[in-house]
């Protein structure tokens, strides 16, 4: 089985690579976990005019890394074969297009993540996950 875990540095997507820990140590066959954080590199396009699109990816890239550093510790003290993924783009669309490149089983993500008033305005990137993927998709609180 091949899980997705989609996090974004909140408190929730941690609690998402909590589950995917505790429920991979329950399946009799050990899961493979993939650990994805995309950050939307649109609102940027401006501002890559100033600094160039090498600083401003540059940028995004060492965002992520901060963002996954606290589930790297509890992934490698859990046993359980892990990777980690940084895409920029859409994050709905790239989460959903990496899960099924990747002929993954399931996403699991939180169900709140950091945003705020776009979630009311837009719509959720967990509700568009969950609309767009052909796979199940699990949301922790």
């Amino acid at each position: 089985m091949k899980i997705l875990v989609a996090v974004d540095g909140s408190k929730t997507s941690l609690k998402a690579v909590k589950y995917a820990i505790t429920l991979a140590k329950q399946l009799e066959k050990k899961p493979t976990l993939t650990l994805i954080n995309v950050h939307d590199d649109e609102p940027l396009n401006r501002i890559k005019n100033f600094v160039g699109k090498t600083e401003v990816e540059n940028y995004l890239i060492e965002t992520s890394q901060k963002e996954l550093k606290p589930t790297q510790k509890i992934l490698n003290d859990s046993g359980i074969k892990h990777s980690f993924v940084i895409e920029l783009g859409h994050i709905s669309e790239s989460i959903v297009n990496f899960a099924n490149k990747g002929k993954f089983d399931l996403i699991i993500m939180g169900g709140k993540g950091r945003t705020g008033i776009a979630d009311v305005i837009l719509g959720s990137v967990t509700q568009r996950v969950s609309s767009l993927a052909k796979q199940p998709v699990l949301l922790i609180k």
